[in-house]
């Protein structure tokens, strides 16, 4: 594959020579070569990039542009994006690992995706109306810009989470300064690309790579007046407190440790598939994932093999062969984290049923983990309430309905979830009962159209949708002469 190398940085829609001297290396987390290189941004390229965008935002040029022209522009980005769609699916493959088959299925659609069901929302937003009052006046309500957003994502999902970010900002007329990750800087930079080619205006977008104390100074940069960001919940802390200090608009996509439920009514030929999506998908980094599978007591074992049988037939090995179902991790540090959890797993009492510790004899020296499954978990142990990030599932018993639900709920985090019955009815139900901001019966999926967002530590806000626009907005009355 082609190795992506920058020497510039995406300064207010410009490339222009970076302050510092430091570069970002990147390299296949399944062989280790080279895949591409930027150079990594500091404090002062931010100050730049916050110093054009809130000129430009305060000069009006995207800001106050009609929104049918601030769509228009947005709809050939689309198609800009629409083109490469499979190019940057594999740059993301190549960046961080992700199976191919997951890649051209998800990384490279789900952008697209967004985008497209943000201009149609945008299409349909009454952007100024007239409100009737108490008083008899008919109120002006505004819908306007929030202005300068600091845009932080990370590497598991890196143009879908700024895409989450850039679009609806970008309806709404504000600028941004995207901050990728230094694991997955490229695909960001292509993009980059793309809005010039759209004709977003200069001063609008900035992307500048770099690691947490660049995001710190982003977070904390007096220019700045919103943050969006996704990423773990104890940075999502940290971010929410600065913003809290000075007053900062916030929105928070952080983490979680999602349950699926399986009733005792599931027919486990649909779960077993359905989980190797949504428990295992990017071999596990993903922060919709269900880790925790709740079984009931009469069918716990019959469970327990169904989903040991699948993870052990899962195909691990080189992210871009189609067969693939299980990449490398992100890094080195990322296998160390989740071998960690195995190991905390194994002292806990657990049962390990499938995967373990043991190395690849049979694979390049990449970040390799073995999918692993626990039986006899209680969700009071660390492989039960924390994150772990990757492909390692838990399998807990119940005794009831009622003790699904209450063990489901019973988590620091409320992102996403599943229930798997053959009583859709019965599954919807469950799913009113469950703290979590996303639900699927009998599958899990992320609706464009419908707000994504977490409760508990799993964020504040939502993303996607008319309440993901909504986020990017400062409403605005004003109150008419009074009538003689």
């Amino acid at each position: 594959m082609h190795v992506h190398v920058y020497d510039k940085l995406f300064i207010g829609g410009q490339w222009c020579a970076p302050s510092g001297t430091d570069v970002i290396e990147v390299r296949s987390p399944y062989d280790l070569k080279p895949v591409g290189s930027v150079p990594q941004a500091t404090n002062a390229d931010v100050d730049a990039a916050v110093s054009a965008a809130r000129s430009a935002f305060d000069s009006g040029v995207w800001s106050q542009m009609p929104a049918a022209d601030r769509i228009a522009a947005l709809e050939r980005l689309l198609g800009l994006l629409t083109a490469r769609s499979d190019e940057l699916a594999d740059l993301q493959t190549a960046e961080m690992g992700a199976p191919t088959s997951f890649s051209r299925a998800v990384y490279g659609p789900a952008p697209v995706g967004v985008l497209a069901a943000t201009i149609a929302t945008a299409k349909s937003t009454e952007w100024e109306e007239r409100r009737p009052g108490i008083s008899g006046l008919d109120i002006v309500v505004r819908r306007e810009p929030v202005g300068v957003v600091g845009a932080i994502v990370p590497w598991n999902s890196p143009l879908f989470s700024l895409m989450g970010k850039l679009a609806p900002a970008l309806a709404a007329g504000c600028s941004v300064v995207a901050k990728p990750s230094p694991e997955t800087p490229l695909d960001a930079n292509v993009f980059a690309e793309l809005t010039v080619e759209a004709g977003i205006p200069e001063g609008v977008i900035s992307v500048l790579p770099g690691g947490r104390d660049l995001g710190r100074h982003l977070v904390g940069h007096p220019g700045i007046d919103k943050v969006a960001f996704t990423g773990s919940t104890a940075a999502g802390r940290e971010i929410a407190a600065t913003c809290g200090q000075h007053l900062k608009r916030v929105s928070l996509e952080l983490g979680g440790k999602s349950a699926a439920i399986i009733l005792d009514d599931a027919d486990l030929d649909l779960v077993t598939p359905g989980l190797k999506f949504g428990s295992l998908a990017n071999s596990g980094q993903a922060c919709i994932a269900q880790t925790r599978i709740l079984a009931p007591r009469s069918r716990y074992d019959e469970v327990v093999d169904a989903i040991g049988t699948m993870m052990a037939g899962l195909v691990v090995g080189d992210p871009f062969d189609p067969a693939t179902e299980v990449g490398p991790l992100v890094s080195q540090r990322q296998q160390e984290r989740v071998k960690s959890y195995i190991q905390v797993g194994i002292d806990e009492g657990a049962r390990l049923v499938t995967g373990g510790l043991d190395p690849y004899s049979d694979k390049p020296a990449g970040w390799f983990v073995r999918p692993t499954l626990f039986a006899d978990v209680d969700n009071s142990m660390r492989i039960a309430r924390e994150e772990i990030f990757g492909p390692v599932l838990v399998v807990i018993p119940y005794e009831d309905e009622a003790d699904a639900v209450r063990i489901a709920n019973d988590s620091d985090y409320g992102l996403a979830g599943s229930v798997w019955t053959s009583d859709a009815e019965r599954g919807i139900d469950i799913g009113r009962r469950i703290r979590t901001g996303t639900f699927g019966v009998n599958h899990y999926l992320m609706d464009f159209n419908a707000p994504f967002g977490g409760m508990k530590a799993s964020g504040l806000g939502r993303e996607m949708g008319p309440e993901g626009l909504s986020e990017y907005f400062e409403y605005k009355s004003i109150t008419p002469p009074p009538t003689a």
